[in-house]
């Protein structure tokens, strides 16, 4: 990783602890998230999956029209660090622990690959 993506990795990093801060006050069931990126071709590359701890959860999200909510809150403190995404929505998206125990038996590291 060159010195300029540490900076940038590090810059994402900090602003992506600090949603998650917030997200979990604001969602219920929201346990975490997580971001993949390849810095060659960033902001194109990144994404961010939100995790909920069950699928009920996520669910009640959902019919709250609250994913829009998180969205505009990760796009947000994004912009506030100079990382600007063209379409939100194809950069994050939402899981839950339930899923990946279920299908992945818990190994996240297989659900992401």
């Amino acid at each position: 990783m060159r010195k300029t993506d540490k900076k940038l990795e590090n810059t994402l990093i900090g602003a992506l602890t600090e949603v998650c801060e917030t997200a979990l006050e604001e969602f219920d069931g929201f346990q975490w998230l997580t971001h993949f990126a390849n810095y060659s071709y960033f902001p194109g590359s990144l994404t961010i999956v939100c995790i909920f701890d069950t699928n009920e959860n996520l669910s009640k999200m959902y019919q709250k029209y609250k994913e829009d909510k998180f969205r505009d809150m990760i796009k947000s403190k994004l912009k506030s660090v100079d990382i600007e995404v063209k379409d939100i929505r194809t950069h994050v998206h939402f899981d839950t622990e339930e899923d990946c125990k279920k299908e992945n038996d818990g190994k996240w590291h297989e659900r992401f690959k």
